[in-house]
């Protein structure tokens, strides 16, 4: 009955879009029933596209069954054919008595927060308590892999400093050289931070066409890959002159052919003859015969093909963390800002806020929606903040100890932004980089914005510029107006070093 089947599909698509157009206008306040919705509704999506597929083939008849459906019921008796299908549904159900029937009107309808809606449970599986929902980034156990790599477990850097420097590989933040990145360990570092980062933005963006999104950026380095300006991966310099055969090592000690290895000790070289690595070798050496010249540069050629083929997979893992982190800067920035605070916390206080979060998000679940805008009201008179304490990310003030740690208090006023005044240090030091204050100072005519950090008057702004185009000026004239002297036998010197040559009695 493929008419029923169509009209069934035809129906289904309705429902879908009623149901995701019901979620859409609703605007949950947690960020939990944010994602909750917003991962719904990319599920109903998908489900238009299957069903959209499966109503095409059903159009596109390419067997011919939909054609002699209609051609049964338009031709002959109708009524033997009604019965005849009706004959057919008694016996199915005949045969399953307990199979059930989709209800579509209930199917996709905005469950009331008593009728068991279960989708709040799946997000809570989907992030760790770290993560909140989404809100900042868990990167504490690829933290503890970055410290175990080659090249990094002489220096103890700290999470907070690994936050600023995750996406960046190349020196100076990136001690890790060329041929240590080749290894096993840091290609299953790069392809797990990779990992975590799509899928934080998957879990995250669940309505956005992020397919589109990580396709460019494997064309982008592509095209970057192909004229080799992947940072860090440009062309190897070699060395001057001629190059020294590879398989005999510097020929400063002795050259083990089994292990293609060169021991600069003869004790140490005699040790490991008797070896199971060395034994296992020359077994598999001498079962191979003699290797002629030309096998050996095949197996070169090859083993120089591995190599790039792997170097390339590294690259393309490392461009990639660029790109995802530089479009989740704002996460990123929330995750330092929040680190910084939980280093001030005590662990009870910490438990309290993870505990305080899921509370709040279970009341918001079970709160009837009728009853949104009188909480709103009575949570606004509810808050108590005589102090004028800055409220947190959960509208309440935050405590008056984070207060005073942070000097919010302080107030920092800066003439550039227009007598602006800024709360605390940290937003002081934050702004000095914003396009506020970079557009005050382009208004002024100053364009070297990066040496005038700390400087907020204008008058002091603009002597400073002032002197540095009046040094610039006099260095540039002082270079072209130098003169020239020369010694009997013909060396051309300046005319301060002339004389103080002729003083000395060395010319």
């Amino acid at each position: 009955m493929l008419l029923e089947d169509q009209r069934f599909i035809h129906e289904d698509l309705e429902r879908l879009e009623q149901g995701i157009s019901d979620r859409v206008l609703d605007d949950p306040r947690h960020i939990r029933d944010r994602l909750n919705r917003d991962h719904q509704i990319s599920g109903f999506l998908d489900r238009i596209q299957q069903q959209s597929k499966r109503l095409l083939d059903i159009y596109n008849d390419t067997e011919g069954l939909r054609a002699k459906e209609i051609q049964s019921i338009s031709t002959g008796d109708p009524f033997d054919e009604f019965y005849k299908q009706l004959n057919e549904i008694k016996d199915f159900h005949r045969r399953y008595p307990n199979e059930p029937v989709e209800n579509l009107e209930r199917a996709y309808k905005r469950k009331a927060p008593g009728e068991g809606e279960s989708a709040t449970a799946e997000i809570d599986n989907l992030f760790t308590g770290e993560e909140a929902y989404g809100r900042f980034l868990d990167l504490t156990t690829l933290h503890e892999d970055y410290l175990n790599l080659p090249g990094v477990q002489s220096r103890r850097i700290t999470y907070l400093q690994y936050l600023n420097i995750f996406d960046q590989f190349t020196p100076p933040h990136c001690p890790i050289k060329r041929p240590e990145k080749s290894t096993d360990q840091y290609f299953s570092y790069v392809g797990r931070l990779a990992d975590y980062l799509e899928g934080f933005l998957r879990r995250t963006r669940p309505l956005d066409d992020l397919d589109k999104i990580f396709a460019s950026f494997g064309s982008d380095f592509d095209r970057a890959w192909q004229a080799k300006e992947v940072p860090g991966w440009g062309e190897e310099k070699q060395a001057v002159g001629p190059a020294a055969p590879v398989t005999e090592g510097t020929g400063e000690g002795t050259w083990c052919p089994a292990c293609a290895k060169e021991f600069k000790n003869d004790n140490v070289y005699r040790s490991h003859l008797s070896g199971k690595k060395h034994v296992k070798a020359a077994e598999s050496r001498a079962a191979q015969g003699p290797i002629s010249n030309g096998s050996a540069k095949s197996q070169v050629r090859g083993t120089s093909a591995a190599k790039d083929l792997k170097e390339r997979a590294i690259a393309e893992r490392e461009y990639r963390i660029r790109k995802l982190a530089s479009t989740m800067e704002t996460v990123r920035s929330d995750t330092r800002v929040n680190v910084e605070r939980k280093q001030g916390m005590t662990e009870r206080e910490r438990q309290q806020e993870l505990d305080a979060l899921f509370a709040d998000s279970v009341d918001t679940s079970l709160r009837p929606s009728g009853a949104d805008d009188e909480s709103d009201s009575s949570g606004d008179e509810k808050i108590y903040n005589p102090l004028k304490l800055p409220l947190a990310w959960d509208g309440k003030p935050i405590p008056y100890w984070l207060y005073k740690l942070h000097g919010l208090g302080v107030e920092f006023p800066c003439e550039i932004c227009g007598n602006f005044v800024y709360m605390g240090r940290r937003a002081f030091d934050k702004h000095f980089n914003e396009a506020r204050h970079i557009y005050g100072l382009k208004c002024l005519g100053i364009t070297n914005t990066t040496l005038f950090r700390e400087i907020t008057g204008i008058e002091d702004a603009l002597k400073l510029w002032d002197k540095m185009t009046r040094d610039k000026k006099k260095e540039k004239s002082g270079g072209d107006n130098v003169v020239q002297m020369e010694d009997a036998e013909g060396n051309v010197m300046p005319e301060k070093v002339y004389y103080d040559l002729q003083k000395q009695g060395l010319l």
